[in-house]
């Protein structure tokens, strides 16, 4: 599969804005928290970045995404504004959700992002509501749900691959496994080896990926979307991966930190395609460095406007609770 420059260009960028969106907004928090000018809580997606966008990057406008408590990189990948993402985390009128979200409830339906979800697990069973949809209207959209190993624990995970599977509907599944479920490691909470094992007791595939190369993600999936096109039902990819920050910025880290450095040293998802695209002289560090440059000030703008933002005003307190006509 050959992969044109200027996407591979596109990935390393989108990669580079997630690692800086995601450490600009710890510091945001840290900052914010204690006295109360944050929207909730904060799940960073560092470390997860080659997932999302080696998935969305070969997904069209028209196809549709589900994320998860941990879904700024989906947001991103997916060809959110940060700026607009930013003014969410602050609760801001001109946040992607108007300031009613935050962090965990980003929503783009133009953009075929349907949102996050604060609920373990809770986008699975929705997914099945527009790739059914996509069915129904004899369209070949695709959807595809994020979620995490922990989730891959719920009852309706198994409903959903099961239903899923029966009507052959055109929806991926991706679980990015990166090893924890808050506190829990992965080893004990599921059973066999693999998550995507479990797709063969629903007869759908399953195909365990390499989550810190973002070209195995891409290839993965664009498989999965071509099946899913053309009628030939779901797949589930487990992406094995792993998350830099603590689950959350107010839970404690009891993870082996010799881990942790071990998975950054070996299996950073940015350094390793830094060094793809410097062996295959696509880029050069020069031109890397630039972009990252760039791609902070774009994440530094982002900040300023939503600072800049209003708050949303108490008058509008009942305004978009439901979709309008």
């Amino acid at each position: 599969m050959r992969i044109p420059e200027d996407t591979l260009r596109e990935m390393l960028r989108l990669m580079y804005t997630i690692r800086a969106f995601e450490c600009r907004a710890r510091q945001l928090f840290e900052e914010r928290r204690l006295r109360g000018s944050f929207m909730g809580a904060l799940h960073s997606y560092e470390g997860e970045e080659a997932v999302a966008v080696g998935a969305c990057i070969g997904l069209r406008p028209d196809d549709y995404i589900l994320s998860t408590h941990r879904g700024h990189g989906h947001c991103i990948a997916k060809g959110v504004d940060v700026k607009f993402m930013m003014a969410e985390l602050l609760g801001k009128e001109t946040g992607i959700s108007k300031g009613r979200g935050g962090s965990m409830h980003m929503f783009d339906p133009a953009l075929g992002l349907l949102g996050g979800n604060g609920i373990v697990g809770g986008g699975i069973p929705l997914a099945l509501g527009p790739a059914f949809s996509a069915q129904y209207r004899h369209t070949d959209q695709v959807t595809v749900c994020f979620f995490g190993d922990g989730a891959a624990c719920q009852g309706n995970f198994h409903e959903s691959l099961n239903l899923a599977s029966l009507w052959k509907l055109p929806v991926i599944y991706i679980c990015e496994n990166n090893q924890y479920a808050v506190t829990t490691p992965v080893n004990e909470s599921i059973a066999v080896a693999n998550v995507a094992d479990r797709a063969a007791g629903y007869g759908c595939p399953g195909e365990v990926v390499d989550g810190s190369d973002v070209l195995a993600v891409y290839r993965a999936v664009t498989e999965a979307v071509q099946r899913a096109r053309g009628g030939a039902g779901p797949m589930l990819l487990e992406c094995k991966t792993y998350r830099y920050q603590a689950h959350c910025m107010v839970i404690p880290d009891r993870r082996d930190p010799q881990e942790l450095a071990r998975w950054q040293k070996e299996h950073d998802p940015i350094r390793h395609f830094e060094r793809y695209l410097l062996d295959q002289q696509i880029m050069d560090e020069a031109q890397q460095s630039k972009l990252n440059e760039q791609v902070h000030k774009t994440v530094e703008a982002a900040v300023t406007f939503a600072e800049a933002s209003p708050l949303p005003h108490p008058s509008t307190v009942a305004e978009h609770l439901w979709a309008e006509d």
